[in-house]
């Protein structure tokens, strides 16, 4: 399962949100995430992923972006994707 597939389950599983709605494209605004949806949904992708979200400021506008941060962050702290 690639990144996206794995973030969409997430999303899937913490929002009520049509699954066709879920697409790269789509803004976590849009899909009607509040600041708490936005922190619980990191929590569940640092669980998932095996990751460490850092503190500083990411710029997460879509679930693009979300892919974006979780691919980078995994190749810089386990070598991998």
């Amino acid at each position: 399962m690639d990144t996206f597939q794995r973030i969409k389950k997430i999303v899937l599983e913490k929002i009520d949100v049509q699954e066709d709605r879920l697409t790269p494209d789509a803004t976590l605004e849009g899909l009607g995430l509040d600041s708490l949806d936005r922190v619980e949904l990191m929590f569940s992708l640092e669980e998932e992923f095996k990751i460490k979200i850092p503190d500083r400021e990411v710029t997460i506008v879509t679930i693009h972006d979300v892919v974006n941060v979780i691919d980078k962050l995994a190749e810089e702290q386990h070598g991998e994707v």
